[in-house]
C-alpha cells in the first residue's frame, strides 16, 4: 500500500515529485492526545460535538480515516476508535514523524503566535519532516507581549515598533488576525498618534484593572499594528474568510480590504490573503487587480475533504497563477499537514488533468503552474531562495 501523497487519485504526473512550501501553518502537538483533545483540533468549532455525536462525522473526519489511516498501518476507513487507539499505541512522536515526512513539504512557514507553548517550534516541526522552516510573526501577539511587559499609552506605539523589529529579525513575514478582532471592514487610513495614545490608554486601563493581558481588539490599535508592520517591508498575511466562532464571517470577506489595499499599494509590501473560503472567488479578483495581493485556500482544503478539488479549481478561476500559493494552516494535528498537501496534490492534479485532456492546457504549462503554486511563488515573495 503506497504511503506517498501522490497515491491519491487525480494527483497525476504534473504533481510527481513536487516538493511543496507551506507558506502558512502551525506546529503540532508533541504529546499524546485523548479523543476529546484530538476532536477539538479537528474542527473550527470552539465546542465539542453534541453528546452521542463525533467530529469525525465531517468531510475532514472522513478524509483522516481514509488517507491517514494507511500511514499508521491501518486499513482505509478504519473506525475512529481504532484510529485513535493506534495513534496512542505509536505515540505522538512516531505519528508526527510519519505524517509530516509523508507530506512532501520541504519548507514550513510557521505562525508562532497561537498556542506556541503547546505546539512544536518551527525548527522542531521542520525536523520531524526532514525539511526547513521559517517563522511568521503575529502582530497582535507581539503587541500583547509589549503590554504584558509594561508600557504606557504615550510610548506604546514606539515600544511596539521596537519589539516587532526584534521579533521579525529572521522571520519570513508577518500575520494579522484583525479579522478575528474587529473584522476587515476597518478604516483603511493610518491612525494619528493621538488616536493611538487614547486607544492604548483604554486598552492598558483594562490591564491595570487586574487579570491576564486583555486581547487587543480596538480597531485603532489594530490599524496601528498594520501600518507599523508595513514599515518592515515583509509580506503581511491576513486571515480572511472561514475561521472559528470568534469571527463574524460576513466581516471577513477580503473585499472589505479593498480600501486598505488601495492605500498601501505604493509600499510594494505583499499582502497574503489566507484561506479566503467561501470568498475565494472574491480573493481571486483582488489578486488579479492589485499587484501586491496573493491568495491561498489552505484551511478550506482540509475541511472540505472530498469536495476540496472543486474549491481548488474555483480558486484558480481569476487568480493569476503567479499569485496563488499553497498552505495547510495545519495546527496541532500532523494529519492536517499531511492531508493539506495530499488533497492539494489531488485537487490541483485532477483539475490540470481535465484541462489537459480538453486541450485547454499543455502538460508543460500544467507542470510550470504546479511549481509556481507549490513553491516558486512562495520562494519569490518571501525571499526563501536567498
Amino acid at each position: 500500500m503506497s504511503t506517498e501523497p501522490d497515491a491519491l487519485p487525480g494527483a497525476g504526473t504534473v504533481m510527481e515529485g513536487l516538493e511543496l512550501t507551506d507558506h502558512h501553518c502551525h506546529g503540532v502537538a508533541a504529546s499524546d492526545l485523548d479523543r476529546a483533545g484530538f476532536e477539538a483540533l479537528a474542527t473550527e468549532s470552539n465546542w465539542p460535538a453534541p453528546p452521542g455525536t463525533s467530529m469525525f462525522d465531517s468531510q475532514l473526519g472522513f478524509a483522516i480515516r481514509r488517507w491517514c489511516a494507511p500511514l499508521l498501518d491501518l486499513e482505509p476507513h478504519a473506525g475512529p476508535e481504532d484510529y485513535l487507539a493506534r495513534r496512542l499505541q505509536l505515540g505522538a512522536g512516531a505519528v508526527n514523524r510519519s505524517l509530516l515526512s509523508a507530506a512532501g513539504i520541504g519548507t514550513f512557514l510557521v505562525d508562532t503566535g497561537y498556542r506556541a507553548e503547546e505546539l512544536t517550534s518551527p525548527a522542531q516541526t521542520a525536523a520531524l519532516a526532514g525539511g526547513a522552516a521559517r517563522e511568521i510573526v503575529r502582530l497582535e501577539h507581539v503587541a500583547e507581549q509589549v503590554a504584558a511587559k509594561g508600557t504606557t499609552p504615550p510610548s506604546f506605539s514606539a515600544d511596539f515598533a521596537e519589539a516587532l523589529t526584534r521579533a521579525a529579525g529572521d522571520a519570513a513575514g508577518l500575520k494579522s488576525i484583525a479579522a478575528y478582532r474587529c473584522g476587515l471592514d476597518f478604516d483603511p487610513s493610518p491612525p494619528t498618534a493621538r488616536e493611538v495614545e487614547l486607544a492604548a490608554a483604554r486598552w492598558l486601563g483594562r490591564l491595570e484593572a487586574g487579570g491576564a493581558t486583555p486581547r487587543i481588539e480596538d480597531p485603532v490599535l489594530l490599524r496601528n499594528l498594520l501600518w507599523t508592520g508595513l514599515q518592515l517591508g515583509r509580506p503581511i498575511q491576513f486571515h480572511t474568510g472561514y475561521g472559528d466562532a470568534d469571527v463574524d464571517l460576513h466581516r471577513c470577506n477580503p473585499l472589505h480590504l479593498t480600501g486598505w489595499l488601495r492605500a498601501t499599494r505604493g509600499t510594494g509590501v505583499p499582502v497574503m490573503l489566507l484561506h479566503c473560503y467561501p470568498y475565494h472567488r472574491e480573493a481571486g479578483y483582488l489578486a488579479q487587480v492589485f499587484p501586491q495581493v496573493y491568495v491561498d485556500v489552505g484551511l478550506a482544503v482540509n475541511h472540505t475533504g472530498s469536495r476540496s478539488p472543486a474549491v481548488i479549481a474555483e480558486s484558480l478561476e481569476l487568480t493569476p497563477f503567479h499569485k496563488a500559493l499553497f498552505s495547510t494552516d495545519a495546527v496541532g494535528l500532523a494529519e492536517l499537514h499531511y492531508l493539506g498537501a495530499a488533497l492539494f496534490r489531488r485537487g490541483f492534479g485532477g483539475a490540470a488533468a481535465r484541462w489537459i485532456d480538453a486541450g485547454e492546457w499543455s502538460m508543460a504549462d500544467a507542470e510550470r503552474v504546479a511549481a509556481l503554486v507549490g513553491y516558486r511563488n512562495a520562494a519569490r515573495v518571501y525571499g526563501l531562495d536567498a
